[in-house]
């Protein structure tokens, strides 16, 4: 606006007009400069604040052949009618230094089960897998002596042992291993359902998503995809059902993907600000609960960035709330949602007053002002809970189960693929479940795998839930 001084009007409504124009042009300013201020303090945060988490950068990393690659690879390549004499093994043999351990399978026997008739050693087969036990690799060799019978000429052998990959040197310990290492502690990998449809039958779940690195054939870069995480977790009230968290993976991030998982659930969603679980409710068999710490997190960076006495004030008053919460946490909804009734909801009906007071009496434009706005637009899912015993004031239990997928991040070069990035949300759904239910994820794996191995019906698969699961008598070492 450009204003010559020297002759300035002397109506006085149209200096009163030049006067609203300037002052909205400042607010703008303002508005603009604050903005940019908070973003230039959280990027300080971010490069140079406290770093809560470190991961060791020597820890073990093992590699494995995707095995569905493997297998694509194998079925489009045409077999070789007879396999040269001289042929060489196409897999380098286990390193020489590594410790081995013998185990003998012997199918030894006082007489030839053909014909009764004596059996001597005629020699043996040695295979090889590659094990892993806590801090070090070992080989295990797999020994079947043979014996022959001079009575019959028949050769007895104590059959080869099932494996999890079929052909592959893993054992379960060291798949157990990589496994847990990848989806769990989050080492780099170089190479590398159904089971919990039950879990979307809860009429009670916390949603959210966070973004995963996929690679990108012919790009030479990677995507972003995604990885919407569901979770129950009836523990704060004291619910019956055990926690559960699935994961799901999808390219994007659109509102179609959480619209198709949960198509047949029916309840109270908990949710953070996401615009596009809105059209679940549209449904009108899901109810949105929204998440009082997002709502609280934008008072917080704008409190850090300039020590704001409204948000500080604002922290407060949501604070209260969290206290009263922090008393009935583990208690039965009926006598959380007495208590809410009695305590938290005047202090909600006065925070909403003063909310609106504040938009009214500062700027319209500005951080503070979106914050405000934040909560206001949300109010019916942020006051969801003074309704129901079981809601949570938050998506707290969501945001644990993905926080170790964003700490693991930098650590993870990519998922190979799309079908990768499917494997990687089945991993993440066992793993996480097993740690909410209190399960070691690599004895509860290691287990799973040798089961598996060893024929466990199918039809018995609920009993390998982590929160059915019950370890094995005598774990092998």
């Amino acid at each position: 606006m450009q204003l010559d001084l020297d002759n300035l009007p002397s109506d006085t409504t149209l200096l009163h007009r030049l006067v609203r124009d300037m002052a909205a042009v400042v607010e703008r300013r303002d508005g603009e400069i604050e903005r940019l201020q908070l973003i230039i303090r959280q990027l300080q945060r971010a490069q140079y604040g406290r770093r809560s988490e470190r991961l060791d950068a020597d820890q073990l990393a093992l590699g494995l052949e995707d095995v569905e690659s493997d297998l694509a690879r194998a079925e489009a390549q045409p077999k070789p009618e007879a396999k040269p004499k001289d042929a060489k093994p196409r897999r380098k043999p286990l390193p020489n230094n590594l410790p081995r351990e013998d185990v003998v399978l012997d199918a030894a026997a006082d007489a030839c089960p053909c014909c009764g008739g004596t059996l001597h050693s005629i020699g043996e087969s040695v295979s090889e897998m590659l094990d892993w036990v806590p801090a070090r690799l070992r080989v295990i060799r797999i020994r079947r002596p043979k014996y022959g019978c001079r009575a019959c000429g028949t050769v007895h052998q104590a059959p080869a042992p099932e494996r999890p990959i079929a052909g592959g040197l893993a054992t379960p310990a060291l798949l157990a291993q990589v496994l847990v290492s990848k989806y769990c502690d989050h080492t780099p990998l170089y190479r590398q359902s159904q089971i919990f449809a039950h879990v979307f039958a809860s009429d009670h779940l916390f949603a959210d998503d966070t973004p995963i690195p996929v690679l990108d054939p012919g790009r030479g870069r990677t995507k972003t995809g995604r990885l919407w995480v569901y979770a129950r977790d009836q523990r704060p009230w004291g619910g019956p059902t055990p926690p559960a968290a699935i994961f799901v993976f999808a390219p994007d991030r659109k509102s179609e993907r959480p619209a198709a998982h949960l198509e047949l659930f029916s309840g109270v969603l908990h949710v953070d600000g996401y615009a596009g679980f809105e059209r679940l409710q549209a449904r009108g068999n899901v109810v949105l609960a929204a998440c009082w710490a997002h709502t609280r997190r934008y008072f917080y960076e704008f409190f850090e960035a300039n020590g704001s006495p409204v948000a500080a004030e604002a922290l407060r008053r949501i604070g209260e709330l969290y206290a009263i919460e922090e008393r009935i946490r583990g208690q039965s909804p009926a006598l959380r949602l007495a208590e809410r009734r009695t305590l938290s909801k005047p202090l909600v009906e006065k925070l909403k007053v003063w909310f609106e007071q504040q938009l009214s009496r500062g700027p319209r434009r500005g951080k503070l002002a979106d914050a405000i706005r934040y909560a206001l637009v949300r109010w019916d899912g942020l006051t969801r809970f003074l309704h129901d015993g079981r809601i949570e004031l938050d998506t707290n239990p969501v945001e644990r189960a993905i926080r170790p997928i964003a700490l693991g991040r930098k650590n993870h070069l990519f998922a190979g693929s799309d079908g990768g990035g499917a494997r990687w949300a089945t991993l993440c759904s066992l793993i996480e479940t097993a740690k909410m239910n209190d399960v070691e994820p690599y004895a509860y794996l290691r287990d799973v795998l040798e089961r598996m191995v060893d024929g466990h019906l199918v039809n018995r698969l609920d009993e390998l839930l982590p929160w059915n699961w019950q370890p094995a008598e005598s774990v092998k070492t």
